[in-house]
């Protein structure tokens, strides 16, 4: 979503437009000779400023989220939780305004159980946690709610979504990936720009942070804050109105309001998922077992994004055939969106989210039958 200069920087690398992705683009920032961050350690940010779309009550304390329960819930029916990315802005990309929120779609579609992952921004003294910490308190957020649910990641937590199903496969009845990274050896510009990146980059950028990655500073880099017509192409929607102006400050006021990340468990993404592929070679561990995606043998539904230059259409529908999910449980489908698009896009809440809602209701057994 960023803007940039047509003419390049001698040297520099191309990052991607979209902000969900910008703390793992720290090439630009590692060989750009004008360096100017302060040494030292990023304070912990607080509760943002902007009000939840849909009424919530923190459900759940933990060391790396707040669980968010929102709205009115009924036992007995299957939860969904929403594994909000953790990649730089806040949770609200899932719950951003009415007619652009991921939270109100579901529950317009029957899904009246959803649950959100509110990421903590890392602390000094969070700068260990490693993606262990991530998955070990899903786990328990997901004890937590009642075991299996629904669990839907969006982008980055479209991956730890994934790992969490294969190193607890019964907890998780269906599963949701839109606009999902998993196998990085198919092409992108984001994973080429990570793989030739030489790994002090990385290194450099948490010790400049105090053991963190800095959200505030890595937003600084940009020199152009994003134009209107990135911002409406992402929403989906014409601002020349009052109500496009509304939203049009809110978003500001989001992209403004970033995340500090645990250097321990940003070098992890880097190398262990961006860099190795280590997801999708079948070689990553996870809470102390090897995981291998093949375990995965819940129904999915991937969403991908004709537009998307971040995680391209084909690396996000991919990850079908990593999965032991029978090809007739798999559904896929394409929006005519850029990345933010798909989880922010009035058009893609229009059409794609009510579908995703109605196959989370559906009984599957029908499908079964015809297969057998």
């Amino acid at each position: 979503m960023a803007e940039k200069s047509d003419k390049q920087p001698a040297g520099s690398t191309q990052v991607p437009d979209d902000p969900l992705l910008w703390p793992l683009s720290a090439v630009r920032l590692a060989m750009d000779a004008c360096l100017w961050w302060l040494e030292r350690a990023p304070a912990e940010q607080g509760d943002s400023s902007l009000p939840w779309t849909t009424q919530n009550t923190v459900a759940l304390e933990l060391p790396t989220m707040r669980l968010r329960r929102c709205g009115e819930t009924r036992s007995g029916q299957p939860a969904a939780l929403i594994c909000a990315p953790y990649a730089l802005h806040r949770a609200l990309i899932a719950d951003f305004a009415p007619g652009h929120s991921v939270v109100e779609s579901l529950q317009n579609g029957g899904i009246e159980r959803v649950y959100l992952t509110d990421w903590r921004s890392a602390s000094p003294e969070m700068r260990y946690l490693s993606i262990d910490s991530y998955l070990g308190d899903l786990n328990v957020a997901i004890d937590e709610i009642g075991a299996p649910v629904d669990l839907i990641g969006l982008c980055q937590g479209g991956w730890l979504s994934l790992v969490y199903a294969a190193r607890f496969p019964a907890k998780v009845r269906r599963l949701v990936l839109v606009g999902a990274p998993v196998d990085l050896s198919i092409d992108s510009a984001l994973s080429r720009l990570v793989r030739n990146a030489p790994e002090v980059v990385y290194d450099q950028l948490v010790a400049r942070g105090g053991g963190n990655v800095s959200g505030e500073e890595m937003l600084r880099v940009w020199s152009k804050a994003p134009s209107r017509d990135d911002i409406a192409t992402a929403l989906q929607i014409d601002l020349s109105d009052d109500e496009g102006a509304a939203l049009l400050q809110r978003f500001d006021r989001w992209n403004a309001e970033t995340l500090n990340l645990p250097g321990t468990y940003y070098l992890e993404i880097v190398n262990w998922v961006f860099r190795e592929n280590r997801i999708a070679a079948g070689n990553f561990t996870a809470l102390g077992r090897e995981i291998h995606l093949k375990d995965v043998k819940a129904p999915a539904f991937l969403l991908a994004g004709l537009d998307d230059d971040v995680v391209p259409v084909g690396q996000a529908l991919a990850t079908a055939h990593l999965l032991g999910t029978p090809p007739a449980f798999v559904a896929a489908a394409s929006e005519p969106s850029n990345h933010l698009g798909l989880f922010m896009g009035a058009r893609t809440h229009a059409h794609a989210w009510p579908r995703i809602a109605e196959w989370l209701r559906d009984d599957l057994t029908d499908v079964l039958a015809r297969t057998a």
